[in-house]
């Protein structure tokens, strides 16, 4: 017979986006709530708490021997958190790594890993215990401080915040990504949190700009220098979100010879050294390292990474500013101080917020177990004036033992004795009805009655919950603010100038030789080179431009739309091939040529001319162009092109026309200017400008002929005003209308 489906259960109709709504709400806050925000109180996610209150059930204190991990592991998984194995053991193996936790929580013993990035041993082989800290988080669970809630299965309990006598949170820090949310919180100096929190007890207002005079920033455990600016330190903490600067700490040692060395001391936080070294040395690799010869690791026990400069001349300042910019050798540590609050939700605290939420739990922890030990101290006071009843009227109660089948209604009926009073007596052995006995129980009496009396004076005044809560604050600083463990090891300075270095720098300084083909093909051939016929071009092709340079130069062309193009030499094809296009590289039309190539140099200045003879004078720093689209700076409209590009160097300048007509006048009368058409230089009736150049008149006018190069000094007849129309250039001229 077919089962009714309805039988099974009742069924609702509901839409899909509703019913996925519901789930992934869920899912959401499972992820929140029970595995990626640490909870403010005790600074623990709950498998960190789980991990701890397993090894407290398998008595892993500081004093007591080891236990393997995984028998940890699996009574956390079987027991508490049912989740994967390997997940709980890198839970716990991170709470035990000296690199990782500022002040770890579990003592390991085995193999648990490097600052290099090596894995740990497998679970089977290394084993844990509790430190002193990870114990101090548990003190007090024994005497209902904090609030117990079943485990997923509902067959053991557990904890739900440790009462956590250790400000964790803020010592040890938290990184998780949740549904929607994340938190990051950087560790910091135990002994600086007390501080802080003893100075929040005194003032409870106290300003976030006071509270961080005594905890200025974070503590790593691996050491390095913390190099953001101060008000952006305290900007981070004052809204709970920002971000810090660290790098490694270097030193720099002596080579001998005048050489040196720069020795890495302390690396980044959470920076594994071995991938780190594999980067610098692939980029060295690469050439993007310029500065830097080469790198090794010498580390034993200590971070010990050797840096050899190139050469010298390499200030060390400037090697490392640069490697900080290339490598992880400078780290951004994020500060997200997003966790769950004493009520459970989760919400971005500052750092008053996330101290006052730390007090605030060990105020009611310490009520809490005020109130149980009370509770204790009248369990045993009534039972202590049970047994004096019983002293005063020995023979008596010994004899209502002796004769009666049921003494204990007795008892209470002749003596008005509570049940608990009752049963103890009847409880009580032979050897305790002594009079020294009598004397101890009466000792013990009036001590818990004063202590009784403490406590509830303890319960009444607030004040005197605060001293209590400050001497407890005071004795952690003691144990754990001083010596190796609690020195500060992370250096906190101002904000280092910003270092300008050359782009030059970072490129290896080579000879090239430029070729640049008639038709744009260009290409850069290693050393120094003088013109070969040995050099090959593509078929109809020819050399125009032969440029000797080094990889550091910047290449500069200047095209017939009146545009300068630059191109770094280092960028240049390989001199094996042909070359490749030089319109690839740049925004140069098919309709257009390159009237000059060369090399930039600082501080020159050029003429530039037009086919209709108009030109000034342009700074070289003005025609550097930072896209491949070039920088227009002679203005012409078709059928006008650019003509001319020289370097203005004397104090006149030779125009030459295509009608073969030569003017020469002061270079002083052509104007300096950035960009524009320029003013004429000399005039045509038909033709335009063929040539132009600038020399000194001193040493007077020349051009090649053939392989010599003629020298003409009597050159009056030639001197006149700018933009007049000249004469016949002196016999001999080239007839290629051209001054070589």
């Amino acid at each position: 017979m077919a089962q009714d489906p309805l039988s099974a259960g009742e069924i609702r109709p509901t839409p899909l986006g509703s019913a996925l709504g519901e789930r992934y709400l869920s899912y959401a806050l499972s992820t929140i709530m029970a595995r990626s925000l640490p909870d403010v109180r005790d600074g623990l996610k709950p498998v960190h708490r789980r991990l701890l209150w397993a090894m407290r059930q398998l008595r892993l204190d500081p004093d007591q021997g080891f236990k393997k991990a995984a028998r940890v592991v699996g009574d956390v998984i079987g027991k508490y958190h049912p989740h994967g194995d390997q997940s709980v053991y890198d839970a716990m193996v991170r709470l035990a790594q000296d690199f990782a936790a500022r002040y770890p929580l579990v003592d390991g013993q085995g193999n648990f890993g490097n600052i290099d990035g090596d894995n740990p041993a497998a679970m089977r082989y290394t084993e844990a215990r509790l430190t002193q800290i990870g114990d101090l988080l548990l003190t007090g669970l024994d005497e209902d401080t904090v609030d117990f809630r079943p485990t997923y299965d509902g067959e053991e309990q557990e904890p739900v915040v440790l009462p956590g006598a250790f400000p964790n949170l803020l010592a040890n820090g938290a990184a998780g990504i949740a549904v929607g949310m994340a938190t990051s919180i950087p560790p910091h100096n135990a002994g600086e949190i007390c501080d802080a929190l003893l100075h929040l007890i005194k003032a409870p207002e106290a300003r976030i700009e006071t509270l961080m005079k005594h905890m200025p920033g974070p503590d790593f455990p691996t050491g390095g220098v913390l190099v953001e600016p101060g008000d952006s330190i305290l900007e981070a903490y004052k809204t709970g979100r920002g971000g810090f600067r660290l790098r490694a700490r270097w030193e720099r040692e002596d080579a001998g010879r005048g050489t040196y060395r720069v020795i890495v001391t302390e690396m980044p936080y959470q920076v594994q050294k071995s991938k780190l070294v594999e980067r610098i040395a692939a980029l060295l690799a690469e050439k993007k390292l310029p500065l830097l010869a080469d790198v090794r690791d010498e580390s034993a026990e200590n971070v010990r990474l050797v840096l050899e400069p190139k050469s010298r001349t390499v200030e060390p300042e400037l090697l490392m500013e640069h490697l900080f910019r290339q490598t992880d050798l400078e780290v951004r540590v994020p500060l997200n101080m997003n966790v769950l609050d004493g009520q459970g939700v989760p919400r971005v605290m500052d750092l008053r917020e996330v101290l006052r939420a730390f007090l605030d739990h060990r105020q009611e922890v310490l009520q809490r177990r005020s109130r149980y030990r009370q509770a204790k101290i009248d369990q045993r006071l009534e039972v202590l004036n049970g047994f004096l009843i019983v002293y005063l009227n020995l023979d008596k109660v010994i004899k209502i033992i002796r004769e009666e089948d049921e003494p204990k209604p007795e008892l209470m009926k002749i003596f008005k004795l509570t049940d608990n009073q009752a049963e103890a007596i009847l409880n009580m052995r032979l050897r305790s009805l002594r009079r020294l006995e009598e004397m101890e129980i009466r000792k013990e009496k009036t001590a818990l009655e004063a202590e009784r009396k403490e406590l509830a004076a303890l319960l009444k005044d607030e004040d005197k919950r605060w001293k209590a809560i400050a001497a407890e604050i005071q004795e952690v600083k003691k144990r754990f603010g001083g010596g190796p463990l609690g020195k500060r090891r992370t250096m906190i300075t101002d904000a280092p100038a910003v270092t300008e270095i050359a782009p030059d720098a970072f490129i290896e300084r080579e000879p090239i030789t430029v070729i640049c083909s008639e038709k744009g093909w260009i290409r850069a051939m290693k050393g120094h080179l003088e013109p070969s016929d040995e050099v090959k071009y593509k078929e109809g092709d020819r050399g125009k431009f032969w440029l000797k340079a080094e990889t550091t130069d910047k290449l500069v062309l200047f095209g017939t739309n009146g545009r300068f193009y630059t191109l770094a030499c280092d960028k240049l094809p390989g001199g094996r091939g042909l070359g490749e296009p030089v319109r690839l590289m740049i925004d140069l039309g098919n309709d257009q040529d390159i009237v000059a190539m060369f090399i930039h140099q600082p501080g020159r200045k050029l003429l530039v001319a037009s086919t209709d003879g108009r030109g000034f004078i342009v700074p070289e720093e003005e025609v550097l162009a930072q896209t491949k689209n070039g920088k227009q700076v002679l203005n012409v409209t078709p059928p006008v092109e650019a003509r001319v590009c020289t370097p203005a160097e004397g104090d006149m300048v030779a125009c030459l026309g295509d009608n073969r007509k030569l003017l020469l006048f002061p270079l002083a009368e052509l104007p300096e200017m950035a960009r524009g058409r320029g003013i004429t230089l000399q005039k045509y009736k038909e033709g335009g400008l063929a040539d132009a150049k600038t020399f000194i008149r001193a040493e007077g006018l020349s051009w090649k002929l053939g392989d010599r190069v003629r020298v003409e000094t009597d050159i009056k007849d030639w001197i006149g005003e700018r933009a007049q129309a000249g004469r016949l250039p002196p016999k001999g001229f080239p007839k290629g209308n051209r001054f070589g």
